[in-house]
């Protein structure tokens, strides 16, 4: 938590929240965790192994949840009435509506949107078998909803696992269902393999996709502002330095700066691509 002594300057919160999104996609959509990228249009990605499935699983959680009751860096609470609104993305939506390290936020501002549209969007999974709680039948709910409550399941062991029970049971509310609370803990397992092993996976490239264009999108978005701050020392041996904005003078937002320019230094390593029309047709 940050000390109630620290101040953060709008200008220090956007590079945070940039520098932290990028480095989060970064660990997600890379080539440890995704075969190599052999066409860029109408592209299918395979995970490496079913580990790297739950792992990505687990890191896309972490990277739609709070920061924290009191967020860090002096960060206003997300807020808002979609369930994307308390994410990160929430933070990337703010810079968006004003951008202090570019004149425009277009480059990063659509991708944000699509991906907050597409996680509001509802999942409707025909004949899912439940037998714990004796249900076969169709269900319907939030892709952000069926996606938090797999990356848990990965993640925890049995006996932290009482919030999921909770959102299931809303789920299964809000189908119509009433199963009794103790068979839900059971319940949990059987809704594991149907939406991860299969939904989620089905869904692998189009998540990925969303994340990769909101990563090319801070890239765009930082151009100018590279620009403006890259300076050549030398050529023999080759150095640099970075000429920080005004309002950038915390210690930890200098940091991060430097790391966020560094990332400027070369493309994002992943090229941009496009999910094959196939895997957009479901859930």
């Amino acid at each position: 938590m940050t000390s109630s002594a620290e101040t953060y300057s709008h200008t220090e919160q956007e590079i945070v929240v940039l520098m932290a999104a990028w480095q989060m996609i970064d660990d997600m959509v890379n080539y440890m965790m995704f075969s190599k990228v052999h066409k860029t249009e109408e592209a299918i990605l395979l995970f490496e192994t079913s580990i790297h499935q739950r792992l990505f699983n687990i890191l896309l959680v972490d990277f739609l949840s709070k920061p924290s009751k009191v967020p860090p860096f002096c960060l206003p609470v997300a807020d808002g009435d979609a369930k994307s609104d308390h994410t990160i993305l929430f933070y990337l939506k703010r810079i968006c509506d004003a951008p202090l390290l570019n004149t425009s936020s277009a480059t990063l501002l659509k991708p944000v949107k699509a991906f907050s549209n597409w996680l509001e969007g509802e999942c409707h999974v025909r004949d899912v078998y439940l037998p714990a709680i004796n249900f076969n039948g169709d269900l319907k709910m939030k892709r952000i909803t069926f996606i938090k409550i797999c990356g848990d399941i990965a993640k925890h062991n049995f006996l932290r696992l009482e919030d999921n029970v909770k959102r299931l049971k809303n789920v299964l509310a809000d189908n119509k269902i009433f199963p009794e609370r103790q068979k839900l803990f059971l319940a949990l397992s059987e809704f594991y393999d149907w939406f991860h092993d299969d939904i989620f996976n089905y869904h692998g490239t189009t998540i990925a996709e969303h994340l990769n264009n909101i990563r090319w999108g801070i890239y765009e978005y930082l151009s100018c502002e590279f620009r403006r701050s890259f300076e050549l020392t030398s050529r023999d041996p080759w150095m640099y330095k970075y000429n920080y904005p005004l309002s950038c003078t915390n210690p930890v937002a200098m940091t991060m700066y430097w790391d966020l320019m560094n990332h400027m230094l070369h493309e994002p390593y992943f090229p941009k691509f496009t999910t094959t029309k196939w895997l957009k047709t479901r859930y």
